[in-house]
């Protein structure tokens, strides 16, 4: 089928894109390589921002009932107990920010939940296939997919390559990755269990004389496992005997046994960005655009916001609108860049050893991210995130302006106004208690809609299918 797009990878960025145009009634197909789905917690951290998507793509439910805040950490130096320690301290929600803690979830889980609700659209994931070649002309894409011994010629309309830091499509593409990695530092990273611990917390064990050079072991939800970092300075092989060696030696007790080892792997920092995100019909994604380090929990929330970005704009050029498509490089890459920056400081911290190198501040929640930075966005007028706010509908129910964005649309606010509203879009008024309004409203019983967008009667707000405003008149 010429009419689809073809999706190169099923992480938590290709199930995003994946799913944004399967509720669009876009054609796609969505593969992966691997032969089974992943199995580990690698990016376990889901940053506020992630949660409103999530919120969006009908998903957020599943999420947070899988999954668990973040765990108080048991501090131990020398084998004493020295103290606790969160990584955030909570914050209460607002009516502006309904999600503004993070949440821990296994990257396994994540995207469990997201091919589950992909499915519900028709569309699921093909293993073991594996993208070979691809060329692209004017009207499409050609590809060369393998599955098995067999080889099949598949034309689509776009090729997305989510398919993670080693991307056959941007080396096929001949994208220079800029940046570099380091191979003087290096992380044990795994999924373990460790049963003489109370999975209720998260432990840190390091030597009296160097406190921040030691092992973290963090509760993983749904189970009793632990995501295991320790650093790697030798060339010991990534096995559960070394894990073992690494929890004796740092904890200073012999109580504590591993077993169950699920996921393991040794991390080098590699901090990359791709020169561009975009050749022709051809895009890039996630970790095939931009590898961060683990500190800030940025990386997986950065690919699944760069579908969430991607996905309502190929719609657009499926339905012949290809008016937006450039806007999605400067948008998206401004933003990796940034965000790449935040995390490589925390990095930097780290491994100076600094007291605060363990803490997360509101630079990472990705609330703030704005694209009024961005450059070529040709038609689209770049903006802020949408906030939300808690309303009454028609009928006196309670609602929020989430709920409103909800879905595929754009939503126009027409604050004030209590005539007919434009037709062939998603408006609504907002209008203030004993108001009556002629069309669709809702109503600001307590001011916050009209506070959060700065409102006076007459201000229109289009927001669009991404939660950030468009306009404002």
């Amino acid at each position: 089928m010429h009419e689809q797009v073809l999706i190169a990878g099923a992480g938590p960025t290709g199930l995003t894109l994946a799913l944004e145009l399967a509720r669009r009634n876009i054609p796609v197909r969505i593969i992966d390589q691997a032969t089974e789905f992943f199995a580990g917690s690698r990016g376990d951290g889901i940053q506020p921002r992630t949660l409103e998507v999530f919120d969006d793509l009908g998903v957020l439910d599943a999420v947070l009932a899988a999954g668990a805040t973040g765990p108080v950490m048991l501090a131990y130096l020398g084998g004493e107990f020295v103290g606790e320690h969160r990584m955030w301290d909570p914050i209460e929600p607002t009516p502006a920010v309904p999600y503004p803690n993070g949440w821990v979830l296994g990257q396994a889980g994540t995207e469990a939940i997201l091919r589950d609700r992909l499915a519900d659209f028709g569309v699921r994931v093909e293993l073991g296939t594996t993208l070979r070649t691809f060329a692209q002309d004017p009207t499409g894409v050609t590809a060369i997919l393998r599955c098995g011994d067999t080889d099949e010629t598949v034309r689509a309309a776009y090729l997305i390559g989510a398919d993670g830091g080693r991307s056959t499509v941007r080396k096929t593409l001949g994208i220079a990755f800029e940046g570099s990695t380091d191979e003087s530092l290096r992380m044990l990273l795994g999924d373990v269990r460790a049963d003489a611990l109370d999975h209720a917390f998260g432990y840190w064990f390091a030597g009296a004389d160097r406190p921040m050079e030691g092992i973290a072991l963090s509760p993983l939800p749904g189970g009793r496992h632990f995501q295991f970092a320790a650093p790697l300075t030798d060339e010991a092989e990534p096995t559960l005997a070394v894990l073992q060696e690494y929890v004796d030696r740092y904890s200073g007790r012999t109580d504590i046994t591993l077993s169950e080892l699920t996921w393991v792997t040794v991390w080098r920092p590699n901090i990359r960005l791709a020169e561009r995100f975009r050749d022709g019909r051809v895009f890039l994604a996630g970790d095939a655009a931009h590898v961060h380090p683990p500190t800030g929990g940025q990386g997986m929330n950065t690919g699944i916001q760069d579908a969430y970005n991607l996905g309502w704009k190929l719609a657009a050029a499926m339905h012949g609108d290809e008016s937006l498509l450039d806007s999605y490089e400067s948008e998206r890459r401004t933003v990796a860049a940034r965000v790449l920056g935040i995390s490589s400081a925390l990095l930097d911290k780290l491994v100076d050893g600094a007291e605060d190198a363990m803490r997360r501040g509101p630079e990472t929640q990705q609330l703030d991210i704005s694209y009024r930075d961005a450059a070529d966005l040709g038609p689209l007028v770049a903006g802020d995130r949408a906030p939300d706010a808690p309303l009454k509908d028609m009928a006196g129910n309670p609602i929020r302006l989430f709920d409103l964005f909800r879905g595929p649309h754009s939503t126009l606010l027409c604050f004030g106004e209590t005539g007919e509203l434009p037709t062939g879009t998603e408006a609504y008024a907002v209008v203030r208690p004993g108001t009556t309004a002629a069309g669709r409203h809702v109503i600001d019983v307590e001011g916050h809609a009209f506070a959060a967008y700065h409102a006076v009667d007459g201000t229109r707000v289009e927001i669009r299918p991404d939660g950030y405003l468009a306009r404002r008149d």
